[in-house]
């Protein structure tokens, strides 16, 4: 079984390029990346509302699809288990700078 994952929204990143004179091209971003980050954390902690919400209106009987609930519950999994790899890329990038001797 194979899994694509993609992501949507990456117009705050900017990636340095060359420019045509050989040159990098050190522009600045449209935002920074802690801003970046911290969009996305908020948007995690939006769908991890959202499927709280639908978990409850299900046991109480208000959710008329649990299609919809388990739909819901997988994206807020998928989403915190990717901003968990992300924090741990971070961590590992961390933790190599500070290993390298100047």
């Amino acid at each position: 079984m194979s899994y694509e994952l993609r992501v949507n929204n990456t117009s705050g990143v900017s990636v340095p390029s060359i420019n045509g004179k050989g040159l990098l091209n050190t522009e600045k971003p449209e935002k920074p990346f802690g801003d970046v980050l911290k969009e996305s954390i908020t948007e995690v902690n939006r769908l991890q509302g959202e499927a709280d919400n639908a978990a409850k209106d299900l046991a109480l009987g208000r959710a008329e699809n649990i299609h919809d609930v388990m739909i819901a519950m997988e994206k807020a999994s998928v989403s915190f288990r990717m901003m968990m790899q992300v924090r741990n890329k971070i961590i590992e990038a961390y933790q190599e700078v500070m290993r390298m001797q100047v």
